[in-house]
């Protein structure tokens, strides 16, 4: 081999690396040529809207709608107590202004009168559950605003009764009796009666553990405890049964686990569905026959919202069979998107990737978004903001700065997805007599309504003008904060859905899943962001027991605040969303992905139709008013039947003796094989 020596290897290096580092230039610039072709190709793309998309009743027929149904819900329930009856506070608002009240006025004939007529009128109308609850107790108007809200979301035909005025007379006119009391020697008089009902064929279920006494002890014989002790710590929930929707998939723990259920000894022939995950561990929920009837005990104590799902899991194993409508839907959210470059502290993107955050949101985090989209078959609702300025008052000016607006909305809607509205910028829409009480200190209120609308009708426009064929009906508020004004406002505009959360945090915009007196629709999100904690993963669990529901948001800038993981990398962070998703379509295949407004029209669906069961030879038929075209249901049997066939709809089991039934006709047959 020549060897080089000198001058002549000198020149052979320098050109070498001329060589070299021109290949570097010239891939340089054919790489941030493509980068600007592919962007501007992308931001000119037509896309076509789903032509399967669920749509909306127009807003004055379902205001119309809404409102007629409420005038009905009048009479739908009484709270019966001794004294003058009041709303207490424990049902939602709605419920509140809607109640039936009726009063007992002890001690006189007029009293003695107007309580036989009452059971006359309540033998003629016979009703499905009467919830017994204690006035003045914190353990029990903790469990009122649990279950009243889950029996009237789950159509379920009930009244409330105080301990005070529960009669053994009233017992046979209800075929389940709900007891949420801690106080049992208020039912001394009455605890007989109850025993002899359920050995005849009634179902009892106590609601949540009680304090102790002489009067539950005699409980003891038809609830199958053998013994009991003092509250006990409860760390997690672990599913003997396959009775919940993903209970069994996994166990789920508590966050700030406390003493929330009584220490206890059952018999063999009760039947445990749930026990706590501690080394020894106690039953929080059991069924058990009684003679004819059947008893269950919820012996969880943790009355959260976060965990209605799986009280209601527990009420519905009494009885023979449970059946309630449902919204089957599943939504995910991108708050922020699309959106200028946000600021933050992008120290963890330089760490792992060497990238600014724009390249960052380009070549990694949407890829990878984008990709989970299409492995799931997800349809996102990117929720824009237009600008991230502190301006609250003035001309609002238009950004002209597009381009990153259309590629990924372009992207977003041609992948099946919808464009929403977060704001112009990131101030939530409330006014200067709001208090951040010192939690946003870079949000400022804003001066006027007049000024908040002209930045919703800047954002609207500007949107529009990106995505014509778009309509922008769903609105998700910034920090989920929203004002009483600012939720006014929004019915002026072409808003139909907002969006906020279901869980309370400080001054987040609380929601239900319900249509408002106004039309508009709420659509809350149940979980967010790339770290699923215990508690998360409970709710998560909770609400596909319940509404059969799955609501989730996430920020792009999730991985630049250390609040929301960003230390952990994106990875990590895009590892445990992907973790989460796996779950949710391994326990519920059958959910249906939506977008937002597609949400709110499986909101509506759900809230405003009217169950009439009845059940016959075998059979179970349903009339449904208020139909519109599709609906669904949760429907439990608890003696080993089978679900043979359903007229007028289909069905799907989703858990051992759980279906999920489609109805597509007013009247629907269930046929049960035994």
């Amino acid at each position: 081999m020549k060897k080089l020596f000198g001058r002549e290897k000198k020149e052979k290096l320098k050109n070498a690396t001329h060589i070299n580092m021109g290949g570097v230039y010239v891939l340089g610039v054919m790489y941030v040529i493509f980068m600007v072709v592919l962007i501007a190709v992308q931001a000119n793309v037509r896309y076509t809207i789903r032509a399967d998309r669920l749509t909306l009743l127009p807003r004055e027929e379902l205001a119309k709608l809404k409102t007629e149904q409420l005038e009905r819900m009048g009479s739908s329930f009484q709270i019966i107590q001794n004294g003058q009856s009041e709303a207490d506070g424990t049902a939602s608002q709605t419920e509140q202004d809607t109640l039936q009240e009726q009063e007992i006025q002890p001690g006189t004939d007029e009293a003695a009168t107007q309580t036989e007529q009452d059971i006359q009128q309540k033998q003629d109308v016979h009703k499905d559950t009467l919830l017994v609850i204690e006035e003045g107790d914190a353990g029990s108007e903790k469990a009122q605003k649990l279950y009243i809200p889950v029996f009237s979301q789950m159509k379920i035909d009930f009244d409330v009764c105080t301990a005070e005025a529960f009669e053994p007379e009233m017992i046979p006119e209800y075929d389940k009796i709900v007891l949420a009391i801690t106080h049992y020697p208020l039912l001394a008089d009455t605890i007989a009666a109850l025993k002899v009902w359920v050995k005849q064929g009634g179902s009892l279920m106590i609601a949540y553990p009680p304090e102790v006494s002489g009067s539950y002890q005699t409980l003891y014989e038809i609830l199958g405890i053998k013994d009991s002790g003092d509250t006990t710590l409860v760390e997690g929930l672990h599913f003997d049964k396959n009775f919940m929707i993903g209970g069994t998939a996994k166990d789920y723990y508590i966050i700030d686990a406390y003493d929330c259920s009584l220490g206890l000894s059952i018999t063999d022939d009760c039947e445990v569905y749930i026990r706590s995950t501690d080394e020894y561990s106690v039953p929080l929920v059991w069924r058990r026959k009684a003679g004819e009837g059947t008893i269950v005990v919820d012996n969880f104590g943790i009355l959260e919202k976060a965990y209605r799902g799986i009280h209601c899991a527990a009420y519905s194993l009494m009885g023979d069979y449970c059946i309630y409508p449902v919204i089957n839907g599943a939504a995910f959210y991108i708050d922020d998107f699309p959106s200028p470059v946000p600021g933050g502290d992008g120290q963890y993107i330089t760490r792992d990737y060497n990238m600014s955050i724009s390249d960052f949101y380009s070549q990694v985090w949407w890829n990878d978004i984008y990709e989970l989209a299409k492995k799931h078959n997800i349809y996102y609702t990117g929720l824009v903001i237009e600008d991230y300025s502190n301006q609250v008052s003035g001309e609002f000016v238009r950004n002209r700065e597009v381009r990153r607006f259309q590629y990924f909305g372009n992207m977003l809607l041609r992948s099946g997805g919808e464009i929403g509205i977060h704001g112009y910028n990131h101030m939530p829409l409330v006014l200067e007599n709001f208090d951040y009480k010192d939690q946003y200190d870079a949000y400022i209120q804003w001066p006027s309504v007049e000024d908040m609308r002209n930045a919703l009708d800047e954002v609207l426009d500007f949107t529009h003008d990106l995505f014509k064929d778009e309509e922008l009906l769903v609105y998700v508020p910034p920090s989920n904060v929203l004002s009483k004004e600012g939720r006014e406002l929004l019915n002026e505009t072409s808003i139909r859905s907002v969006a906020a959360v279901y869980l309370s945090t400080d001054m987040a915009f609380e929601q239900e899943f319900e249509v408002s007196e106004d039309g508009m629709i709420n659509c809350p999100r149940i979980t967010s962001g790339c770290v699923i904690d215990e508690y998360m993963e409970l709710a998560a669990l909770s609400e596909l027991n319940l509404h059969f529901v799955n609501t989730h948001f996430v920020h792009p800038d999730d991985v630049l605040d250390e609040d929301r993981g960003a230390r952990l990398g994106w990875a990590k962070l895009y590892k445990n969303l992907c973790s989460y998703y796996d779950w949710l379509y391994k326990v519920s295949p059958k959910i249906r992905n939506m977008t937002g407004t597609e949400l709110a029209a499986a909101v509506e669906h759900y809230d405003l139709v009217e169950v009439n069961r009845s059940f016959a030879d075998d059979k179970l038929t349903l009339k449904l008013d208020n139909f519109n075209g599709e609906n669904w249901m949760l429907f439990r049997m608890n003696n080993g039947e089978k679900l043979l066939r359903v007229r007028g709809g289909g069905f799907d089991e989703v858990a051992d003796g759980l279906y999920l039934i489609r109805c597509l006709k007013d009247e629907v047959e269930l046929e049960i094989y035994k």
